[in-house]
């Protein structure tokens, strides 16, 4: 059934000047608070795979219109911006260190913790994962539970259109230092990533593991371990190397989470 806030978010979508109304207005701000309370999300896994409610991604919009730039003091810090910082940590049983930064309209589940990084506002952080030191989580992007998100990793943030895929990392994953991945790219559950790897919509993610390659884009199948990788494209001028991902193996069914992505890091030579 539909969201009883759907129908008026998605006219003020349609008719922006309904957002003088205060029914449509007051639904805006009634989803980016639900968003920040965790009772709403802008995706979610179902027995059939992963949703988007386009809707819930169309009020974080309409919120950039309805909302006014406001001075926010945080100590000898000042901000100017639409939007507030998340507020009660304490109580929400999440630790953030200084400087992180967690925008209101996001969410980190009891146990997260962000180091000095990034969320932005629709992401979702799960329960006892690690937001390591710079690290991005963009808008919308949907972080499962006891992912480790390693120094410098850019999660990219996906608004527009509405109804397309966030950036999805499922439960379990290792994120290596100074990764990209962006557009929608969805890496399945205890996959990981070494250091550097890059993963856009278009970027060819190899399973190199057997005697024939086989090829996936915008998806990491669950448990790879995947490294950087290059693959010779001939152009007018020339053949160069053009940047892909390998898979090179599979994290041991024979070990705990932990111990296995120790395991996967040494017995692939994989940098973190």
């Amino acid at each position: 059934m539909p969201h009883a806030l759907e129908p008026l978010v998605r006219a003020a979508f349609l008719d922006r000047s309904l957002l003088a109304d205060r029914r449509h207005a007051g639904a805006v701000l009634d989803v980016v608070a639900a968003l920040d309370r965790g009772t709403l999300r802008v995706a979610e896994p179902t027995p059939a795979g992963w949703i988007v409610h386009d809707w819930v991604k169309q009020a974080i919009l309409l919120y950039f219109q309805v909302a006014t730039m406001t001075v926010h003091e945080v100590g000898p810090f000042e901000f100017h911006d639409k939007i507030p910082l998340k507020h009660n940590l304490s109580a929400q049983g999440v630790r953030v260190v200084p400087p992180g930064v967690a925008r209101f309209g996001s969410f980190l589940e009891p146990g997260a913790i962000l180091m000095p990084a990034y969320v932005n506002i629709g992401a979702r952080v799960g329960a006892r994962t690690m937001i390591d030191t710079w690290a991005t989580v963009g808008s919308c992007a949907q972080i499962g539970a006891d992912v480790h998100i390693a120094g410098g990793v850019g999660v990219g943030g996906v608004l527009e259109p509405p109804a397309a895929r966030p950036v999805i990392i499922e439960d379990g994953c290792f994120i290596g230092s100074r990764c990209i991945v962006v557009e929608g790219v969805h890496v399945e559950q205890e996959a990981v990533l070494g250091a550097n790897v890059v993963l856009t919509a278009s970027t060819a993610i190899l399973d190199v593991t057997g005697a024939e390659v086989v090829e996936y884009r915008g998806r990491v199948p669950a448990r790879s371990v995947v490294i950087p990788g290059t693959r010779p494209k001939r152009f007018a001028a020339g053949e160069y190397g053009v940047p892909c991902a390998l898979i090179i193996g599979l994290r041991s069914e024979a070990t705990d989470r932990k111990v296995s992505l120790n395991a996967a890091l040494r017995d692939f030579q994989v940098a973190a």
